[in-house]
Order: structure tokens, then sequence, then C-alpha cells
């Protein structure tokens, strides 16, 4: 049975700075991109919200309309019930029945004029309602606007990175095979537990390049001699001396 290689805190220790320099490569690819995702992603609900409400509107105009249409109706049944009223009047045998239709077409004026009124508070509503509706048309169509300029600028940078994001995804896969597995675990947490995906530091004028805190000279000695792997006190980085940093390059 072939045994492993053994490999060395210093080649370790090379082994994460290389992972750390692709996935910050990585990095700076999805900081291209920048909020532009999360913006398509609003644009396109806001536009689907605003969508839902440009049907209500219509939906209310249209009730309101069919409602005109009613007291229209309306209207013109109590103005056939007046005809017959004042028809009926000539026909009159005492004044009692003369009362009788006088105060039918009475009830029937005033129907007309309660329907009239109606009819001019729904035409206010409806006017308040189309004006409502051409805001929401306006809307949508700048938000639509603006969401096609957005999706072309992140089309245009997701297609000039393309190329460059496969390869540094390939990278990386590669990059974590040759990492020790408990390293690798501990190197994940680290990243995710700040913004800048940094896990894996150099220390730059005698502090941490990660969180700036002052590293005293003896860890510092013990970090350049490459025999354990030590972390930083105040953010918990993996550091590593500025030497070593360097000599690991990008492919």
């Amino acid at each position: 049975m072939p045994q492993l290689k053994e490999f060395s805190i210093e080649e370790r220790l090379s082994s994460l700075i290389n992972l750390q320099k692709i996935d910050s490569k990585l990095d700076e690819i999805k900081i291209l991109k920048g909020e532009l995702p999360m913006e398509v992603a609003d644009l396109e609900d806001e536009i689907t919200g605003l969508h839902a409400r440009q049907t209500r509107i219509e939906e209310e105009i249209n009730g309101v309309t069919e409602f005109i249409d009613g007291r229209k109706d309306a209207i013109k049944e109590a103005e056939a019930l007046i005809k017959k009223y004042e028809k009926d009047s000539e026909n009159v045998k005492n004044n009692r029945e003369f009362e009788a239709i006088n105060k039918e077409i009475e009830m029937q004026q005033l129907e007309i004029k309660l329907a009239e009124k109606h009819i001019k508070d729904a035409n206010e509503e409806t006017a308040d309602k189309v004006v409502l509706l051409e805001k929401a048309k306006k809307n949508i169509s700048t938000k639509e606007g603006s969401l096609e300029i957005k999706k072309a600028e992140l089309e245009k940078i997701i297609a000039a990175n393309e190329k460059e994001e496969k390869h540094f995804n390939k990278l990386s896969e590669e990059a974590k095979e040759q990492v020790d597995p408990r390293l690798l675990g501990a190197y994940d947490k680290i990243r995710g537990n700040f913004r800048n995906g940094l896990a894996v530091v150099p220390v730059v004028r005698d502090a941490c390049g990660g969180c700036f805190y002052a590293i005293p000279p003896q860890k510092q000695s013990e970090i350049k001699q490459h025999k354990k792997i030590i972390a930083c006190e105040n953010c918990g980085r993996i550091l590593v001396d500025e030497e070593l940093h360097n000599n690991v390059e990008l492919k």
C-alpha cells in the first residue's frame, strides 16, 4: 500500500495562500456584478406588483362603469314610468287617484335625481382612477426601461468574465484538493465570517492583514519559521509572512 506524502507546514500554508488568491479573484468577479443581480430581481418583483396594481385599477374602473350603466338604465326606467303615470293621470276619476299618481311621479323624479348624483360621483371616481391608472402604466414603463438597462449591463459583465470565472472556478476546485480537509474546513468557516472573504492574510507592517491587529515581534518570528499554523488572536484569520504570501503566484 503506497504511503501518502506528508506535507510540511510551509507547503500547507502555500496551498492555503494559493486557494485564497484564487477565491479572492472569484470574489472580485462577483464584485464586478455588484448589486445588479439583486437589483434585477427586485425590479422584476416590483414590476409584477405594479402589473397587479394596474389590473386591480382596471377592474375597479370596469366596476364603476358597470355601476354607471346600471344607474342610466334606472333613469330610463324611471322616465318610462313617469310617462306612463302622466298618461294614466288623464284618466283619473277623483283627486285621490290624481294625488297618488303625482306622488309616484315625484318618487320617480327623485329616483332620477339620485341616479344622476350617483353617476356624477361615479364619473369623478372614474376620472381619479384613470389618473392612477396612467401613473401606474407610466411607472411600469419606467421600471421596465430600467430593468432592460440593468439586465443588459449584467449580461455584458457576465459575458465579459464568463471565461475567466470558469477558469478560476476550476482552479479553486483543484486547489481545494491540495489542502488538508481539516484546514479546508477551517478556511471555509473563516471565509464565511467576513464580507471580504479573506481567511488567509499576510502580516503587513507588523499587523494582521485582515483586521490590522498588531502582531508582537515574537509571534511574527514564529510565523516566519513555518513550523505551525498560527491564527490572529483578534479576528481568527490564518496568518502567513509577507514573503511566503508574495512567493505564491496565481496562475
